[in-house]
């Protein structure tokens, strides 16, 4: 048990620059007491005495704001940061080295029962005020965008956004095709997606792979030309910078300068 404290402390340090020493973690970070009261309450939990487990952990939750069911099954090195609102229900099971922040739920659907909340496999990590709902299995390394509803199966390695929850990409680079259209049209899409997947950016990657479609088409009309007799000239795309939208600068306005939309009309004379 000392060995797990050790570990939920330690792994503070890796996830929040924050963290400036030991006594600091362990005197002002809520997620740590939550978690450190948990252990001790899932262990009266497991010898029977669940009464006093709940008393315990309804104190945890009036001292750090976060709820943890003492029945809940936490693994190794759970980091919550910040904490506020978090909810943890009675049959949750949560994979090594997994991050939650403020306002994520872990429920249920159902009234019945049994299993009714959510499996969380390893390294999963859950942004701020996201709802994972359900007897439902999220995979290793999955990564879930602040504000997600989640109500099925999530497959490892994958990021999920929105309400509902919707699938927008997981650990895989764009092939070498995708990569040379690109670099062609003077453009690269595929720097934001490699680390971070976003639903605009998959559309552009679509948008690219068309585009690669129809060049290899055109490019195959033009060689039959070619061999036909006729000649067909190579002509080199426009780059797409000369097409990127620029800010402009908002300079301050001299207020003893008049500025006016349209000049004022003269005065008639009489």
């Amino acid at each position: 048990m000392f060995s797990r404290i050790r570990e939920d402390v330690q792994c503070v340090f890796e996830r929040d620059p924050a963290a400036r020493n030991t006594f600091d973690v362990l005197t002002t970070y809520p997620g740590i007491h939550a978690v450190l009261m948990h252990r001790l309450t899932h262990q009266m939990w497991s010898m029977g005495l669940k009464w006093l487990a709940r008393v315990f952990s309804n104190l945890a939750r009036w001292y750090t704001g976060i709820e943890i069911h003492p029945g809940a099954v936490i693994g190794r090195r759970f980091f919550i940061d910040h904490g506020m609102g978090v909810v943890i229900g009675e049959t949750t099971e949560i994979g090594d080295d997994c991050t939650l922040y403020h306002g994520v739920t872990l429920g249920g659907t159902s009234w019945d029962k049994g299993k009714r909340h959510p499996t969380l496999g390893n390294n999963v990590v859950i942004g701020a005020g996201a709802k994972v709902l359900g007897p439902i299995m999220i995979g290793d390394g999955v990564r879930i965008g602040s504000n997600a509803v989640v109500l099925k199966n999530v497959s490892a390695d994958m990021t999920v956004v929105g309400v509902p929850g919707r699938l927008v990409g997981g650990k895989h680079l764009p092939d070498d095709k995708r990569q040379a259209i690109a670099k062609k049209m003077g453009f690269d899409a595929y720097g934001a997606t490699q680390d971070m997947p976003d639903p605009v950016a998959t559309a552009v990657n679509g948008i690219l792979d068309h585009i690669h479609a129809m060049d290899e088409r055109l490019e195959d009309m033009c060689k039959g030309l070619k061999d036909l007799g006729a000649e067909v000239g190579d002509v080199n795309l426009p780059n797409l910078d000369s097409c990127a939208l620029k800010h402009v600068e908002n300079k301050e306005i001299d207020p003893a300068v008049e500025v006016h939309d349209s000049p004022e009309p003269t005065q008639k004379q009489t």
